[in-house]
This record gives C-alpha cells, sequence and structure tokens, in this order.
C-alpha cells in the first residue's frame, strides 16, 4: 500500500481533504499547483498593508469544519479562532436597513415585526429545514453520486417527501411568508450562490438552517486561514505539495493513469517533469482537467454536454482598500435595494450584464484589525454575473464599481470613492486565466433537481478507470463546507477500489 501514489492536481479545499484522507489511509500524495501558495479559489492577497481573502469570505456549518479536523484527531481550535458575528449580516433595502440579530429569539422578533404571524411560521420553517440539514448533511452529500441504489437508505425513503426535493424553494418560502423583505432574505442564499429559487429544490432551504442556527462566523486573520490550517494538516500527514506546477497533460495508457506531465518553475528555469501515478485526482475546474489534460478518447462528457449545464455565478470582485475607517457599518452587508427578481433573472435566465445589480460588501476590518493598516478599512466587494458573457474589461468593471459605490455612499451617508488608497478588481476573465473555470464560474454547477446527486458530473471518469475528480463541478456541489466533503467522499471511493 505505502508504494502506491496518488497525484491530486489543485490545492483548493476539495483537493487538500481528498490528498489528506488518503495520507491518513497510508498513500503517498502529491499535490500539484499551479499557484504559489495553497488555498485555490481561496487564496489570499496581500498589498500596501492590506490583506484580501480573494474568494470565500462566509463562514457557515461550522459543524462541518469541525467534523473534517475531528477525523484526524484535531479540531478546528488547533488551527484557528472563531468569532460569532452579530449581526450575522446587515440587509440594506431601497427604504429601510435592517441588521440580521444572531440571536434566534430576536430574529423572531424581527420577522414578526415585518409580517405578523412571521414569527411562528418562522418556527414551522425552521424545524423542517433542521430536518434537511440533518439528513441532507448527514446523508446525501457524502452519496458519490455513482449509482441510484446509494440512495436505498431508510431514512431518506421515508423522509423522501419531507426533503421537499420536487418542490422549489419559490413556493417553499412563499408557503411560509408573504412580506416581500421575507421572501428576499429566505431566498438569497440560493439566488447568490445556486439558480433561481424556482429553480432550486426546496431541500436547499437547509442553508437557511445554516445561517440562521449555524450562525456566521470569522476565523481571526481571515478565511485563508482554513486553507492554512488543512495545508498544515496535509504536510503533517506526509502530503508532499509542489508549487508553480502547471499540470500540461495526464497520459492514459489503456485506459489507465500512468503519469502526469506538469512544467514546473524553479530557480534554474522551466523544466518539465513527469509524475507516476496510481491514481489520479483531478481538484481543478473538472472541465478543465477533461478537455485540456485528457485526450479526447478519453474525455467522459461531449461539448454539447457542458454547454447544457446550467452554472452557479461568475462574479465582479473588488479589493479595496481606505485611508479611513466607516462609522457603522457591519462585517457582512448585503445591498437589496434594487430590483431582486431582474438581477437574477440578469444571471440566470437572459445571461446579460446586470441593468442595475444586488450586491454584497464584506468589511473584515470590522472584526479584524490585523487585515488593514492602522486607521483603515479594508473592504470586498462582489457582484454576482452571469457566467460566459463577453465584454469583461477594465471600462465595464470601473462603471460597476462606480455604480455600486455610490450606492454605498448613499447608504451610509459616508463618502467612499475619495478615501481609496487601494484597488484591484477580478472578473470572469481572471476566473479563466488564474482557475481554469469554465466560463468563468466562480461557484460551479447550480443547485438545480437536474444537477443533482447521479446526475452531476461524475467523480470518477467512466473511460480512465485510476482518474477520479472532486471539487464545485461535482458532488456534492458547489461551496467551501460541500468541497471539504467532496474530498472525502472520492477519498472513500478509492479506498474501495485499492484498500
Amino acid at each position: 500500500m505505502k508504494n502506491k501514489q496518488a497525484i491530486v492536481i489543485g490545492s483548493g479545499f476539495a483537493g487538500m481533504s481528498a490528498a489528506s484522507f488518503l495520507a491518513r489511509s497510508g498513500w503517498k500524495v502529491i499535490v500539484l499547483e499551479q499557484h504559489d501558495l495553497p488555498g485555490g479559489r481561496a487564496r489570499k492577497y496581500s498589498a500596501e498593508g492590506f490583506t484580501f481573502d480573494m474568494g470565500p469570505s462566509w463562514y457557515w456549518m461550522p459543524d462541518v469544519f469541525e467534523r473534517y479536523f475531528n477525523q484526524f484527531g484535531k479540531k478546528v481550535a488547533d488551527y484557528y479562532d472563531l468569532e460569532r458575528l452579530d449581526p450575522s449580516y446587515r440587509v440594506y433595502w431601497s427604504d429601510d436597513v435592517t441588521d440580521i440579530p444572531a440571536d434566534y429569539q430576536a430574529l423572531k422578533a424581527l420577522f414578526e415585526k415585518l409580517e405578523p404571524g412571521a414569527g411562528n411560521q418562522l418556527d414551522l420553517f425552521m424545524k423542517e429545514a433542521a430536518y434537511k440539514y440533518q439528513v441532507g448533511v448527514n446523508k446525501l452529500v457524502f452519496k458519490p453520486g455513482q449509482s441510484l441504489t446509494e440512495f436505498l437508505d431508510l431514512d431518506l425513503i421515508k423522509g423522501v417527501f419531507k426533503l421537499d426535493v420536487f418542490n422549489s424553494m419559490k413556493a417553499h418560502v412563499g408557503k411560509f411568508f408573504k412580506n416581500p423583505k421575507l421572501v428576499e432574505l429566505m431566498e438569497f442564499p440560493v439566488l447568490f450562490l445556486g439558480a433561481l429559487p424556482e429553480h432550486t429544490p426546496a431541500l436547499y432551504s437547509l442553508m437557511n438552517y445554516a445561517d440562521i442556527k449555524g450562525g456566521t462566523w470569522y476565523p481571526k486573520k481571515g478565511m485563508y486561514e482554513i486553507a492554512q490550517a488543512m495545508y498544515d494538516l496535509a504536510t503533517s500527514l506526509g502530503v508532499e505539495f509542489r508549487f508553480k506546477h502547471q499540470v500540461n497533460q495526464i497520459n492514459v495508457t489503456n485506459g489507465m493513469a500512468t503519469s502526469v506531465s506538469c512544467m514546473a518553475n524553479t530557480p534554474a528555469g522551466k523544466v518539465m517533469v513527469n509524475l507516476d501515478a496510481d491514481v489520479v485526482i483531478g481538484g481543478a475546474d473538472y472541465h478543465h482537467v477533461e478537455t485540456a489534460l485528457l485526450q479526447p478518447a478519453y474525455q467522459t462528457y461531449s461539448a454539447a454536454y457542458w454547454e447544457k449545464r446550467v452554472m452557479a455565478p461568475s462574479c465582479l470582485l473588488y479589493y479595496i482598500g481606505l485611508n479611513k475607517r466607516l462609522n457603522n457599518i457591519p462585517h457582512h452587508s448585503l445591498f437589496f435595494d434594487t430590483d431582486f427578481s431582474l438581477h437574477g433573472k440578469e444571471i440566470y435566465t437572459s445571461k446579460e450584464w446586470p441593468t442595475d445589480p444586488l450586491f454584497y460588501m464584506c468589511a473584515p476590518s470590522v472584526t479584524d484589525a490585523s487585515v488593514a493598516p492602522e486607521g483603515c478599512e479594508n473592504i470586498f466587494l462582489l457582484i454576482p454575473v452571469a457566467t460566459g458573457l463577453t465584454g469583461d474589461n477594465e471600462e465595464l468593471r470601473e462603471k460597476y464599481f462606480k455604480l455600486i459605490v455610490k450606492r454605498i455612499e448613499q447608504q451610509t451617508g459616508q463618502s467612499v470613492e475619495d478615501a481609496i488608497i487601494y484597488k484591484k478588481t477580478f472578473a470572469q476573465s481572471n476566473f479563466i486565466s488564474e482557475y481554469n473555470a469554465f466560463k468563468g464560474n466562480a461557484y460551479g454547477l447550480a443547485n438545480t433537481l437536474l444537477q443533482t446527486a447521479v446526475l452531476k458530473p461524475s467523480c470518477r471518469s467512466k473511460k480512465v478507470k485510476n482518474l477520479f475528480f472532486t471539487g464545485q463541478l461535482t458532488v456534492p456541489g458547489p461551496g467551501v463546507p460541500p468541497s471539504l466533503i467532496s474530498g472525502e467522499v472520492v477519498a472513500k471511493e478509492i479506498s474501495k477500489l485499492y484498500d
């Protein structure tokens, strides 16, 4: 067993998770990463005294992270400190501002204030969401999606209707709440990260449970602390990381991946390296691994298949440093001060640059002074946009930046633009050049019914026996907690074959 070597392509959360589980089982594991540090889309970036998390900024589902480290005899606190945010986040409406309290009773009172009777309705909604979270996180997400027989599980069969797989989020939320603000609050987790609420199974109200009951947290020093923790754990298990290694090809003989070829940046210059493999795991973008690293004869999915996939959004991102602190802003803010449904349709239906977008603002320096110079503010702005758009250029990025900065100034009553001392943008073309992201996606596949479980791209190649995939384009789906689980699921599938 100790002679078996696994090559993992990409050091994102899923890749590092798979690497650690295999190393624990006795495999020799080498992780190849094109960048100079681990984390994939969750890298960090530092400039002018500011430290920015480049990707994920929300910490939900703390139980999943705890479970991950527990399996290696560790706990989250061994690596980083967590702080629960209160308010969890703020919502700016066109006519009002609402802080979402961490305390559940306070949240019930807020719902009741917005819509008489909504406090009790929230109890009923959350009871159903709790069941979905319990079954979904403990059962569904750990299925490798290789066969429908995986779902011949008594709890799943008994609870199939309670799981609301065939009902939509829009219809489900509408059963409980009528106030437009409450509807938008309950729909936002799937709109920003998955698909239109009318096309998302109501199963995903489990995300409301994660939000409201699980809470919104912050790892001190930033989200990159998760990546650092996973890297430290992996190296302690013997995983070898090779940075600045750009994979060019997976070499296949008689339906088996025998080695991986990559271009390595060394002090002496670029060198072509070939690494033997008993198993290869694609932790980079699935579409890229299939179409760019494999010969056509060994590709499972056609170009037509990929074109038909419904993608979660891409993003316009802005990393901003201000030379002053802003008054009375929270860590997380959602700007829902324009047409919620119009922006959703522009992302998922008409697929066009948004007319007047919703957006999200993160100000980690509100919670953590270490991410900005003294007296300065660290701001991260995100506009969700459709994938596959053309026209991503500096002029367009600047147009949207000015638009949303103006709205921040209007909503907070404070000047922002004249305080900017650092700005970096990142958008669709960067997702492609930096991460080989299919159509510039930021989050992977949308969580639609027809892209669930066995209907996702398979975590095991159908053409190459020892090639596996992990991450946001396969099971269980997009998001940081699912990525940790994805790596575990794939490692277990490999163990079934080799251990």
